[in-house]
């Protein structure tokens, strides 16, 4: 089992859970004020979804682009990554975010592989739906971070926080020599 089936299960086993025990999203999501008495949610909110649709739009998009990545730096560096980015997210969620409301979900850390790509493979075209041409990958991530600062319930903070770690993480890896053919 790679990496990303293993997070993508992992995440799919607790959305299950909290569908027959909803206060686990409570006990497990990452609320700020609580996090001295609950240092274990800095972790385990990564896997924590709210809905169907906030699962599956974030295993789709670790899927298309966590897929990549591995390829380009291996199942180590993926993993790395994935939880360093999605604790940076935390982080800022916890600085900048509501003090009571519980953050959940892997976007701080997808949104860490999508800078570490932005800044890899910038101009890799993609599909987003519903644009029917590809736009290159740097322009993509940029629209889907700045769209969560305009839509009420996302946690921008995490996703900005995951994103400028990946970023880093991207000109590291480029620096070592771990960049793909431009397309």
């Amino acid at each position: 089992m790679n990496a990303i089936l293993f997070i993508v299960s992992l995440c799919f086993l607790v959305f299950i859970f909290t569908l027959f025990r909803p206060e686990l999203i409570r006990t497990l999501g990452l609320i700020p004020a609580l996090v001295l008495q609950r240092p274990w949610t800095i972790i385990t909110a990564m896997f924590v979804h709210a809905n169907l649709m906030h699962i599956m739009f974030n295993m789709i998009s670790l899927f298309f682009l966590g897929s990549f990545f591995l390829k380009l730096v291996g199942e180590g560096d993926f993993l790395r990554v994935f939880f360093i980015g999605g604790l940076a997210g935390n982080v800022l969620y916890m600085l900048l975010g509501p003090a009571m409301i519980p953050g959940v979900g892997a976007s701080g850390a997808i949104f860490a592989i999508g800078g570490a790509l932005a800044v890899m493979a910038p101009r890799i075209p993609v599909i987003v739906f519903p644009l029917p041409i590809p736009v290159p990958l740097w322009g993509a991530m940029t629209f889907f971070l700045l769209i969560g600062f305009f839509i009420s319930g996302i946690a921008w903070q995490a996703h900005l926080g995951g994103f400028i770690f990946g970023m880093l993480a991207g000109f590291y890896f480029r620096k070592r020599g771990r960049r793909p053919l431009m397309f």
